[in-house]
């Protein structure tokens, strides 16, 4: 969050911005667990459950693909990839991870 919130302030063309809350990361998260792959940035927007500026929705999404939660098919598509009970059990299953 540090790197997109610095990238923010280092840019000049913009004056205003609008920082999310936690419960409203929480619903956008949500919303992209529950229709992973189906739709595109705007279209998540425009189906939130609540109502959300588009740049703090931007700073949000900035946020959850920066933390590795999410990413961008070549569609444009939101895709969710966090999954750390998986990777648990990728792990206690002996996944051995060669970095080569």
């Amino acid at each position: 969050m540090e790197m997109v919130l610095e990238k923010m302030k280092a840019d000049k063309k913009t004056r205003y911005f609008r920082f999310p809350r936690l419960d409203t990361i929480l619903m956008v998260e949500e919303f992209i667990k529950k229709h992973s792959g189906e739709y595109t940035k705007r279209q998540i927007w425009k189906n939130l459950p609540k109502k959300v500026m588009y740049q703090t929705f931007l700073v949000i999404l900035d946020y959850l693909e920066y933390s590795n939660k999410v990413v961008f098919d070549r569609n444009g598509k939101v895709v969710w990839i966090f999954d750390p009970d998986g990777v648990k059990k990728l792990l206690k299953d002996g996944l051995i991870i060669d970095d080569e």
